[in-house]
């Protein structure tokens, strides 16, 4: 009698912690039935080196260790839906679980993690590199690595440091996870349209040391912000500098998408390394007075920028060594290469699409 009083005792207690952690806890079974539900979002909490080796499917990555992880989270988790959690053996997803339960999301722990999952002959994907990749050199030897991610969106990668251009977490069917990237150094907004101002994108990159620049319109949107004009140069670093130049319609009709005085394309010089990305613009005039580019991105979808002729005159201003058509959409710019050929313009045609 005195035992089965003793072990009465202990469930009860273990009920009690259980209702007191703010979580629920879920064998694999139950955790594999419930991520099936589109009102759960589906949380890896392990490191990103981690996550990349083997993860669920559809899975957010916020390392639980990382500094600022509950902030994070909260920018980025729908506060509606069911937090499902994992990492490799449970602990630190039980960590994380009590963290966001705190903050009153409804959280599901998987217990075991990850480990129990693989041994049930549950599938994991790997992280390949799911972005097309352009590496240059610096005129000291640095390297500089551009990502291909998607429409107007660039990662670019040089000397330890992360630049993000426009980022956009969803567009169309395409999903970009930056939680499961490092957090910017500097992300530059080049103005406020859907398809490049994205608050749920700027803060999973966002960190203490993150310096944002743009326009003054999206600085004003987002209530901070370093703001250049045009015309504008900022020295980011000893060998890392921007500046701000126009971007604007000039066809009859087109003239209210992107008018002129208020958007910025940016020349970034990482050193030396001269990179011109030139937002959502025309052929207009000002091109011609752009000098010594390495690397250039140049939009090609009418009605809201350029048509191919105009890409191609637009180039033949400047001429870039290495010409890359971004944000062209359903435009087809498979025959722009060989118009630029004689003109000494390489043209690389990435899924910028």
């Amino acid at each position: 009698m005195k035992k089965m009083l003793t072990n009465l005792l202990a469930l009860l207690g273990l009920a009690t912690a259980c209702s007191q952690q703010g979580y629920e806890n879920a064998e694999v079974n139950a955790f594999a039935e419930r991520i099936k539900s589109p009102d759960v979002v589906l949380l890896d909490v392990r490191t990103a080196g981690e996550f990349g080796e083997g993860h669920l499917t559809n899975a957010l990555n916020i390392d639980v260790k990382e500094d600022g992880f509950v902030e994070k989270a909260k920018s980025t988790l729908p506060a509606d839906k069911t937090i499902a959690v994992y990492c490799r053996g449970g602990k630190r997803s039980a960590n994380a679980a009590a963290m966001l339960a705190k903050e009153g999301f409804k959280v599901v722990n998987l217990v075991g993690g990850i480990t129990a999952w693989k041994n049930a002959g549950l599938p994991v994907e790997m992280t390949e590199e799911a972005y097309e990749v352009d590496a240059f050199t610096t005129k000291s030897g640095k390297a500089v690595k551009f990502h291909a991610l998607v429409h107007a969106s660039i990662r670019i990668e040089y000397d330890g440091k992360e630049i993000q251009i426009d980022p956009v977490a969803k567009l169309g069917e395409k999903t970009i996870n930056y939680a499961a990237m490092p957090q910017a150094d500097y992300i530059f907004i080049t103005h406020e349209h859907h398809d490049h101002f994205d608050t749920t994108a700027i803060n999973m990159l966002t960190g203490d040391n993150t310096q944002l620049i743009t326009n003054q319109r999206c600085a004003e949107m987002l209530g901070y912000g370093t703001v250049m004009a045009n015309g504008d140069a900022l020295q980011l670093a000893d060998d890392f500098t921007v500046e701000a130049v126009p971007a604007y319609n000039t066809t009859e009709g087109h003239l209210q998408f992107h008018p002129r005085g208020r958007d910025d394309g940016f020349i970034l010089t990482l050193d030396g390394l001269r990179i011109y990305i030139a937002a959502d613009t025309e052929d207009i005039p000002e091109m011609a007075e752009i000098k010594d580019i390495d690397v250039a991105f140049l939009p090609c979808n009418q009605p809201y920028t350029m048509t191919p002729e105009q890409l191609i005159n637009a180039a033949r201003m400047f001429k870039p060594k290495v010409l890359f058509p971004y944000h062209y959409g359903q435009t087809d710019v498979s025959g722009i290469p060989s118009q630029l050929e004689a003109d000494g313009v390489e043209v690389r045609i990435r899924h910028y699409e």
